[in-house]
């Protein structure tokens, strides 16, 4: 069984967000391979299905961005995932500009607070993770940013990223990250 979880809050001004790309990311998911997210399970909400001749499970954490641990450590407990293999996190990057991702196989939190939370409740930052890029915030204040909408532009940049996302989730589940981050992670110049 495979546990993909893409990171978000959970009420209703947060759609559309930067912070909730991981929540739109499952959506794509969700959409491309017919698997209905709408299940109540370990403080998410769940979908079960078939990518690809591979059980997975799709889900959101309903326990707000900074708690993500809180609903995926027991979703690992329970159905017996192991995080290094089975598990997959999507979660926003400010990082990264809007509309690239960057697929590894572990790391450090680098300072999300969704991914921190995971972390300590997994006890281990060895886990495979997608980040999807939503640009560098530029004046400042990062909460504004990251709850901010995108413009027309790096909305279109955004929902172009989901093809990446579905790509390279296809190939975490053939058990070939490697080539994933080789397809996918594009190598940035810093200005």
């Amino acid at each position: 069984m495979y546990l993909i979880v893409g990171l978000g809050n959970p009420e209703r001004k947060y759609e559309g967000t930067r912070h909730n790309v991981g929540f739109e990311a499952i959506d794509a998911l969700s959409k491309h391979f017919g698997i209905d997210v709408n299940q109540k399970e370990q403080k998410g909400i769940v979908g079960k299905g078939i990518i690809n001749g591979h059980k997975v499970i799709l889900a959101k954490p309903m326990t707000y961005m900074n708690l993500s641990g809180e609903c995926v450590q027991p979703l690992v407990d329970y159905y017996d995932v192991d995080p290094e293999t089975e598990l997959v996190i999507i979660s926003d990057d400010v990082s990264l500009s809007t509309g690239n991702i960057r697929v590894r196989k572990k790391g450090s939190a680098g300072g999300h607070n969704g991914l921190k939370n995971i972390i300590a409740r997994l006890d281990s930052n060895v886990f495979p993770r997608i980040r999807v890029g939503v640009g560098e915030c530029e004046n400042g204040d990062m909460v504004a940013h990251v709850l901010g909408r995108y413009n027309a532009e790096d909305r279109e940049k955004v929902d172009a990223s989901f093809d990446k996302v579905i790509g390279a989730v296809e190939m975490f589940l053939e058990g070939d990250m490697d080539a994933a981050m080789n397809k996918y992670n594009v190598k940035e110049k810093i200005d």
